[in-house]
């Protein structure tokens, strides 16, 4: 099992725990104060009333919601915080590391980071291919998927906090009619007892709705709005980043085109080139010859000059 789901499992125990706990409490506290002079043959607790004259809807539909808000609650808390997706500093660790291995292994420096900037900052790093612009539209992506990863992620208790109502509904419903059912089965006028139950079940059907749908939406409204404000702050937050990393991705780039630059000229330098006859000259430039050999001695003579053109007519 990993560790996230033995983390989920962790809290879903400790949700069923708290809520036995509770009706385990209930059951040992008298919910008529008065005893036998509030109406009752004897003293009801409150397990009795709010749970057993609920009927099967509380106990197999209502109570199952409850068990699961507190533990969609609790791990919220844990996992939707600041200090976890926005911590303090987390530009400044982010362009130290960058400064200490470079651009090209800061992913792996960042990896396993949870972290709003982290993330987007690993993917836009990896993606990009040395492009700034497309650095900046990589790093809003991820920004605004990872918000909306977690909006969906608390949009349970949403769907929690729209059920149970109607859920509760149904049970009154659903006493209502036992409640008609009651009076029809006898003739005349009905005594209040046949009534009771009934009624009951409508009334804890209903109470059972509301308590799990009032918390449910807070909860929803509260990591909705922690949400957005993380990510607002990360988005404000990763644009002075952006200015940093891609001053730094600039000069890597000028870097590199100055190595090439220099190693292209290391390798492909011209040579000084003699002239004809392995005669010295400068490099790149050709000497006019102007002594060439004599065919009787081998020696060099001086060349003829050219005869002007009047001479050569006459």
């Amino acid at each position: 099992m990993s560790k996230g789901n033995l983390t989920k499992a962790i809290f879903l125990a400790c949700a069923a725990v708290g809520v036995t706990a509770i009706l385990a409490v209930s059951w040992r506290v008298d919910f008529s104060s008065g005893g036998g002079a509030a109406g009752w043959a004897r003293p009801r607790t409150y397990f009795e009333q709010f749970f057993t004259a609920g009927g099967p809807v509380v106990w197999f539909v209502l109570l199952p919601m409850s068990v699961v808000t507190v533990y969609l609650a609790a791990e919220y808390f844990i996992t939707i915080r600041r200090r976890r997706l926005l911590p303090d500093d987390i530009s400044g660790t982010i362009v130290s590391a960058a400064q200490q291995t470079g651009l090209s292994q800061l992913p792996a420096q960042l990896a396993g980071g949870e972290d709003f900037i982290s993330v987007a900052i690993t993917r836009a790093v990896t993606q990009c291919g040395g492009d700034s612009g497309r650095m900046r539209n990589l790093v809003e992506e991820s920004l605004q998927e990872q918000a909306m990863r977690f909006l969906r992620k608390i949009e349970w208790v949403n769907i929690i906090g729209n059920v149970a109502p109607m859920v509760g509904l149904f049970g009154t419903v659903l006493g209502i009619i036992k409640m008609f059912n009651a009076i029809a089965a006898v003739s005349g006028q009905p005594h209040p007892s046949q009534l009771a139950g009934g009624i009951s079940v409508a009334l804890v059907t209903t109470f059972w709705g509301l308590m799990i749908a009032i918390p449910a939406l807070t909860i929803h409204g509260f990591f909705q709005n922690r949400i957005e404000t993380l990510a607002c702050e990360a988005a404000e937050e990763s644009e002075k980043l952006l200015l940093q990393l891609a001053r730094m991705l600039r000069e890597q780039k000028l870097v590199e085109q100055q190595k090439a630059a220099h190693s292209t000229g290391s390798t492909s330098s011209p040579q000084a080139s003699s002239p004809a006859y392995g005669l010295p000259g400068q490099a790149g430039q050709a000497q006019p010859i102007t002594e060439i050999p004599s065919r009787q001695s081998g020696m060099l003579r001086p060349a003829a000059s050219p005869r002007p053109l009047q001479d050569r007519k006459t």
